[in-house]
């Protein structure tokens, strides 16, 4: 899709992106977060308005061209950095009190839905917080966005609870805190 146009979704110009931006920051239970993860950072919009809630913040992305066009966008955030990887199999190092899985979960099948819940059990400190936004319309996507939050939800109920939930017409907002982390990442 990035091949052709730089921005495909419209991250930085339709109304339903910028909606979905403002619930997401409002829907964080904390004002600020020492080291966030975003899942699928695309371009960096998102990233750039969750800069000032994050001492660090580590933007993922499958594209090469979406990581140049999100760290120039971020140009003014020295706190942000940004790293190739296609996730479950890749994953960055450290341990992260806030991860941000939005419109990504739904891209992967079953097994690696469990598998990426298994990368951020090993990934989060105590009482972090998990966010997950996904589009609620059809797609042609492994999974629909109820099931990929509800797969996550339910793999992650070991280690995880629900802390609060939206949802409008198009998509639906969970955010989940953490009630006991592994000391080490899963491989």
């Amino acid at each position: 899709m990035y091949a052709t146009e730089s921005d495909p979704w419209r991250f930085a110009s339709s109304p339903y992106e910028r909606d979905k931006y403002a619930a997401t920051l409002a829907a964080l239970p904390r004002a600020r977060y020492a080291s966030g993860l975003e899942v699928g950072c695309s371009i960096g919009v998102f990233t750039h308005a969750l800069c000032p809630r994050c001492d660090a913040l580590v933007g993922l992305d499958v594209v090469p061209s979406v990581l140049d066009a999100a760290r120039a966008r971020c140009a003014d955030c020295p706190n942000a950095r940004f790293e190739l990887a296609a996730v479950p199999g890749a994953w960055p190092e450290g341990r992260f009190d806030l991860i941000v899985i939005s419109e990504v979960a739904y891209y992967l099948d079953r097994a690696d839905l469990a598998r990426l819940v298994a990368r951020v059990r090993g990934a989060v400190l105590p009482e972090a917080d998990i966010v997950l936004v996904h589009w609620l319309g059809v797609t042609h996507y492994p999974l629909s966005g109820d099931e990929a939050a509800e797969g996550f939800i339910a793999d992650a109920q070991d280690f995880a609870r629900v802390l609060k939930q939206s949802r409008t017409a198009e998509y639906r907002l969970d955010v989940l805190r953490v009630t006991r982390s592994d000391p080490k990442p899963a491989p």
